[in-house]
Order: C-alpha cells, then sequence, then structure tokens
C-alpha cells in the first residue's frame, strides 16, 4: 500500500499537468482566434471595398451551391419584381374584390390583390372610382397583362403603347406596357383625361374605347359600367354571383359588326384613335 501511493500521487501530477497544458493551449488558440477576428473586422470596416467584394464572392458561392444542388438558376430577387401580395393583408373592401375578380376571371388571388390595392390608391389620388378602374381593366384583357390587339392595343388596360409612348417615358420606356402595375398607371391616364374631355364617365368610356365619332360603342360603355357597379356592390359586402353574364343588355352582334371598320374591334383598341 506504501509503494502505491508515489505511483497514484505521481499519477494525479501527471494528470493535472496535461489539464493544465490543454486549457493554456486552448485558451491561447482562442485568443488568436479572437485576435483575427478582431483583425478581419477592422480591416474590413477600414476597407468597404474590401468587404463588399468579400460579401460578392461569399453570395457567388452560395449561389453556384444552390445551382449545384436545385439544378436550375438562382434568382432571390424574384419575388421582388412579381405583381403579388397577400389578399388577406388588404383591408375587408378590397379583399372582397380581389377574391370575386380572382374566381370570375379565373386568375391568381395574389397578382389581383396586387392589382386592386394599386387601383383603390391611385383611384384616390385621381378622383375616379377604384372599381370603374378595375372594371375597364377587366373588360379590356380579362386581366392578361400580356394581351395585344390585333392593332396594337397592349396589357392590362389595352393601352396604344405606340401612341402614348410619352407616358412610358417616366417607367423606363415601351416594354413597361407589359408591367401591370406601370400599364394601369398609363392606362387610368389615359382613362382620366378621356374623362375630362368628354365631360361625363359615359362620354369618357366612349373614348377611350376610341368610338367618340361612331354610332355606337358596340356595348362596351354598358359593359363596363355593368362590372363597375357589380365590384361596387361586391366592395359593399354584397354577395354578387360571378357566372351572370357581363353585360345583359349587349348590342346586338349586327351593330357590333357594324359599328367599325375590319381592322379594329371594339374591347379597347380603339384607345388608338386618342
Amino acid at each position: 500500500m506504501t509503494a502505491s501511493k508515489p505511483i497514484m500521487s505521481s499519477v494525479r501530477t501527471f494528470v493535472s499537468d496535461v489539464t493544465e497544458g490543454f486549457l493554456e493551449i486552448t485558451h491561447n488558440s482562442f485568443a488568436v482566434i479572437g485576435l483575427a477576428v478582431a483583425f478581419a473586422f477592422i480591416t474590413l470596416t477600414a476597407r468597404p471595398d474590401l468587404r463588399q467584394a468579400g460579401e460578392e464572392a461569399l453570395m457567388g458561392w452560395l449561389q453556384a451551391r444552390q445551382v449545384a444542388l436545385l439544378g436550375v438558376t438562382v434568382d432571390p430577387e424574384a419575388s421582388e419584381r412579381a405583381t403579388a401580395s397577400n389578399p388577406k393583408d388588404l383591408p375587408k373592401a378590397q379583399a372582397a374584390v380581389a377574391f370575386w375578380l380572382s374566381k370570375k376571371y379565373r386568375v391568381a388571388p395574389e397578382p389581383v390583390s396586387a392589382l386592386v390595392a394599386e387601383a383603390f390608391e391611385i383611384g384616390a389620388k385621381t378622383k375616379l372610382e377604384a372599381t370603374l378602374i378595375l372594371a375597364v381593366m377587366a373588360i379590356e384583357s380579362n386581366f392578361n397583362p400580356f394581351a395585344e390587339s390585333p392593332v396594337g392595343a397592349q396589357g392590362l388596360m389595352q393601352v396604344m403603347t405606340r401612341v402614348h409612348t410619352d407616358k412610358y417615358r417616366n417607367f423606363g420606356g415601351h416594354f413597361a406596357a407589359f408591367d401591370p402595375v406601370a400599364n394601369l398607371r398609363v392606362g387610368v391616364k389615359v382613362l382620366e383625361e378621356c374623362i375630362a374631355r368628354a365631360g361625363s364617365i359615359e362620354g369618357g368610356l366612349r373614348a377611350y374605347v376610341g368610338a367618340t365619332n361612331l354610332p355606337d360603342d358596340g356595348g362596351y360603355t354598358a359593359k363596363v359600367l355593368a362590372e363597375h357597379a357589380r365590384l361596387r356592390d361586391v366592395a359593399r359586402g354584397r354577395n354578387v354571383p360571378t357566372t351572370m353574364p357581363t353585360l345583359s343588355t349587349q348590342a346586338p352582334v349586327q351593330s357590333i359588326k357594324t359599328m367599325a371598320p375590319p381592322s379594329a374591334k371594339t374591347g379597347g383598341d380603339e384607345v388608338a384613335l386618342l
């Protein structure tokens, strides 16, 4: 027993020395790492160009990894460019209009919600009812942002891009005709000018469709006003079916055929005449 005591003491001493050495090394290692991090932080703070280059390199590496994993090109900003919003985030009246239009025209509620919100905002600025703006959009394009007529009317509001090129300059050029929000804003501007010139909504709609000097507009004004009335009821919380015809008093087919030359058609194309 007496001989084993020195052995145990030696073992404890050895373990203690090893432990202290390990802690010292670890402490020194953490200190070195801390100094390295501090030095890197100071360097990057003093050199924004290095920080930007490092961020770009890291982002490039992460995107490359994502492409390798997914097999498709990564575009983190895609959602920011999308014309869409959550309909549940809209005020009650706007949400009701968005869901109703989505159901009737068989389009996703998210992009329609963004357009509804924009229509209400721009309508408040221009003193035009948002439901009138949305009704024009519905009759003109059925909410197809890429629609184009045989005579060149384009986008949601079927604006004649080549006629109203000046209005698209503030949006970056004529390609903005296919941006839903830009087309909506330009179309509202054209509609506003037509109504101001005609002195009434009915006259403005006839001018918008290019039927000012024609015997009739083929039922266009009645279509828009009927949809406008339905949307207004929806916004007020009334139950409005989506399966009813767009226009119950639509003009006879014969009058639509004879109202304009064969090269044009009603439904927004004649806005080129403005």
